[in-house]
């Protein structure tokens, strides 16, 4: 069973519904999230950035191994770095991001098994409108995919990535689900071989 729609036309459908049980209803309350995004390189060394974004004045603050500065959302013309607040927030906010965003369409699957763990699920398909990248409402990556898994209490316990909509991705967990204010974030990543390759530290909301 699969159906799609535009989420702008449709406020209570299941992308919605995985905002809410994250706390999106209470996102008014938010003045600012921060939070430190870091990934497992290798064996040995792990790349960390650090954020904080100001939601109410559309400000960016990042820390990383290069430099320290904050910029304006707004701007026209945007740092770098901008592209590694844009996936960082992803990891950090994908529920979020379902609310926010506009353009993409979505297909449920019901019964679905998730493709690490076996935990039944909803399936809940994600594809991001196509275009030229950087155009408006295109952002750095169009065309992308997302499966996400989603469980009896609307939270992702999995999501497999399909840069381009190709036909296979990588699966990853989601877990270790922690509350800070009004919202919950998953904050620890695993892959299929049960490393842990990503996880979210340092969670400030204000």
């Amino acid at each position: 069973m699969a159906a799609c729609e535009q989420k702008a036309t449709m406020p209570d459908t299941l992308p919605f519904q995985v905002a809410k049980a994250y706390g999106f209803e209470n996102i008014d309350q938010v003045k600012s999230i921060a939070y430190t995004w870091n990934v497992q390189r290798d064996s040995v060394n792990v790349l960390s950035r650090n954020w904080k974004w100001n939601i109410k004045d559309s400000t960016v603050s990042y820390s990383g191994p290069d430099t320290t500065f904050t910029y304006s959302l707004t701007a026209d013309s945007l740092p770098k770095q901008d592209g590694g607040f844009i996936n960082d927030r992803y990891w950090a906010m994908m529920p979020f991001q379902l609310a926010w965003d506009k353009g993409y369409t979505f297909e449920t699957s019901e019964n679905a098994t998730s493709p690490i763990k076996g935990i039944p699920s909803t399936k809940l398909t994600i594809l991001y409108n196509s275009g030229e990248k950087g155009a408006p409402g295109m952002g750095y990556t169009p065309g992308d995919a997302y499966d996400l898994y989603v469980d009896e209490n609307l939270m992702i316990v999995e999501w497999v990535f399909r840069r381009g909509n190709s036909a296979e991705g990588r699966p990853v967990t989601w877990e270790t689900v922690e509350s800070h204010g009004p919202l919950k974030f998953s904050t620890e990543h695993y892959n299929a071989e049960g490393k842990r390759t990503l996880w979210i530290s340092d969670i400030k909301v204000e």
